[in-house]
């Protein structure tokens, strides 16, 4: 097997991007969570790069990268392209720096993200669909104009950028023994990876992809980077198609695992950092806890998470919440077949009620070629306690002589 070559970026690097952002970052809070500790059996902590300035560690490697433009460079402007969290990054560092900004974002971009990134001054230019079309557009415009594209995570200024939260992490979490990073092109796993490893080796460093938008494992199988033919998931922060070139020679050095999580898991993960963290976490920032959730015992404690951005489309978080309900069991949908006689559906609801769950909805249907004369069906989707409860409602029915079957809960709840 050839060597494995040497991480293009060192902690030195790092630390001297942390003096560049001394003042212009927050060093962000670690929080622990009991209830991942508990499942975990030891401390496990949450890095909070929800609540950088911006909503996301993305200004820590824009404004690396933008701080040692040459002043030809800057007087030339710079260019990115993003659906969010990078375009805001660039944004505000090239406020800060007096550099002018185009972002290109696709016709499709929340507008929360589009106007916060117009708020920190830079100029957005709607191309395309995707961020794909979006960075051909970015291109172009670099092409004619000579403005700097900054790229979302390959360049060692964006690596040295992001590590400075590994730094943190060492400084938080002197004794850390596994770190979760959410991954897309890998700057900000590389940057914690060479961080956190410096000065302490034995920690072993998990980067977490969207099984759906998983590049990394099959690349670093291969031994190079590689695209993918197709992504979907709702964690767009780290849907990236291939990893960078830089950030694959850091990644292959330095990481120890991959795991992969479903859109299920993400979106019980948002609902359980907004329940039980009170914290506003994007579906992509909210990946490594999905894998803590989906298998605790794997890791070794203590168990730093990193919650990597908070920018989360208000629609999106609608949806999310309600799938991540759904998933963990607290929606249950129930179609009952009942006698067709005054006073029979409150009948029903009022059992429904004594049982302990919230009916969001309800129809009633008696125009149904299956329904026999003097019966009806009714359709309930209730919100519920959890599986037990879930259990709980269907077997009570069932015993009060209702038929009763099943049409929407998680799978193996056994009902």
């Amino acid at each position: 097997m050839p060597a494995v070559p040497a991480a293009p970026v060192g902690v030195a690097e790092i630390l001297a991007a942390r003096d560049l952002l001394a003042g212009v970052t927050r060093t962000t809070p670690v929080t622990r969570s009991r209830a991942l500790s508990e499942a975990v059996g030891g401390p496990v902590w949450f890095k909070c790069e929800n609540l950088q300035r911006t909503g996301s560690f993305k200004i820590r490697g824009a404004y690396t990268r933008l701080s040692r433009l040459t002043a030809d460079e800057r007087a030339h402007g710079v260019v990115a392209a993003s659906a969010g969290n990078h375009a805001q990054g660039v944004a505000l560092a090239a406020r800060l720096l007096g550099i002018e900004a185009t972002v290109f974002m696709p016709n499709g971009a929340a507008l929360p993200k589009v106007d916060a990134t117009r708020g920190y001054g830079a100029a957005v230019r709607l191309a395309g669909d995707t961020v794909d079309d979006a960075l051909v557009a970015a291109l172009a415009h670099a092409e004619r104009t000579g403005a700097v594209l900054i790229h979302p995570f390959d360049h060692p200024d964006v690596l040295a950028g992001q590590g400075t939260v590994g730094l943190e992490i060492s400084d938080q979490v002197p004794d850390v023994a596994t770190v979760l990073v959410a991954t897309g092109g890998g700057g900000l796993l590389g940057g914690v990876a060479a961080a956190v490893k410096a000065r302490r080796p034995q920690t072993r460093v998990v980067g977490v992809q969207a099984a759906g938008a998983a590049a990394w494992p099959a690349s670093l199988a291969a031994g190079e980077p590689l695209p993918l033919g197709a992504m979907r998931t709702i964690a767009d922060g780290i849907a990236v198609g291939r990893p960078g070139d830089v950030t694959f020679r850091q990644v292959q050095a330095l990481v120890d695992e991959f795991v992969t999580v479903g859109e299920d898991a993400l979106s019980r993960a948002l609902l359980f950092s907004l329940e039980r963290a009170k914290m506003l976490v994007e579906p992509a920032g909210a990946a490594p806890v999905a894998a803590l959730l989906d298998d605790p015992g794997r890791y070794e404690p203590p168990v730093v998470a990193v919650l990597s951005g908070g920018n989360v489309d208000p629609i999106v978080l609608l949806h999310v919440i309600q799938n991540g309900m759904a998933s963990a069991a607290r929606y249950l949908s129930l179609q009952v077949r009942v006698g067709d006689r005054p006073g029979a559906l409150a009948t029903l609801l009022t059992e429904v009620a004594g049982l302990g769950a919230n009916v969001v909805d309800v129809a009633h249907t008696r125009v149904n070629a299956t329904v026999p004369m003097g019966e009806v069906d009714v359709a309930l989707s209730m919100e519920t306690r959890g599986p037990e409860h879930c259990r709980e409602l269907v077997d009570a029915l069932r015993a009060a002589g209702h038929r009763v079957a099943v049409t929407g809960a998680p799978e193996n709840m056994g009902i």
